[in-house]
This record gives structure tokens, sequence and C-alpha cells, in this order.
């Protein structure tokens, strides 16, 4: 059964209230999970495994978080990730919206970036929607 994207953003929504002790009105599709929602890396674990069980699919870690890519030299320079390290990311994440991290590729700001609009995508994939 395919879920419509409302549903699926009111389940991750509700995961997220659920593991970062948010307001509803704060989960908006544009809020960032890191600036605007404060969830730290250890929520992830816990987010990662409410989406799991709401949505009933496997998360890799490495596909929401390409930890790989981010502290590989080949991709990154200086704390910047370089133009190949952005194809990379954009291979990888293609449900993630990058147009913003790619004015200023910053490895540390990497996490800021995720919206959960672009968590909506990347289940979306997942299920099949």
């Amino acid at each position: 059964m395919a879920l419509s994207q409302e549903e699926i953003f009111e389940k991750v929504q509700e995961a997220l209230i659920d593991a970062l002790g948010v307001d509803d009105d704060e989960v908006t599709r544009e809020a960032t999970l890191v600036g605007d929602l404060g969830a730290e890396s250890i929520d992830f674990l816990d987010i990662v495994f409410k989406l799991e069980k709401a949505f009933d699919i496997t998360i890799p870690r490495e596909e929401l978080s390409p930890e790989d890519v981010l502290t590989n030299s080949e991709y990154v320079n200086d704390g910047v990730v370089t133009a190949e390290g952005m194809a990379e990311l954009k291979r990888r994440m293609p449900w993630a919206d990058l147009s913003e991290f790619e004015k200023n590729p910053r490895v540390q700001d990497f996490g800021n970036l995720l919206t959960v609009g672009d968590l909506c995508n990347y289940v979306e994939t997942k299920v099949g929607a």
C-alpha cells in the first residue's frame, strides 16, 4: 500500500516529536534537523529506529549519513568538500537538496543541512511511494 506524501510527513513528524521532544508546529518540511530541531548525533539513532518501526523499512546508516565521504581525504580538502566529494554526496543522497551546502561545503556544516523534507523524500524512496 503506497503512502501519500502527507502520510509520510505525518509519520516522520511523529517520529521527530518523539525522538527530539519538539512541538509539532516546529516540525515543518523546511526545518533542519540539527539547526532548527536541535538533533544531536545520538538522536539520529533514535530517529532512524523510530522511522524503521513506523514505516517497516531498514535504514543503513551510511545512506542517511555518509560519514565515509565526509572523512575521506579523497573528497575533503582542509575541511571543505571537494567537487568530487560533492558529486559523490549527490550520487549517494539523491533525495537531499544539497544546493545550499554546495555554496559553502564545509564538512562541519553538513549536518545542519538535512531538513525534515529531505527525510520525507528519503523515506519515500524506501517505501516506494
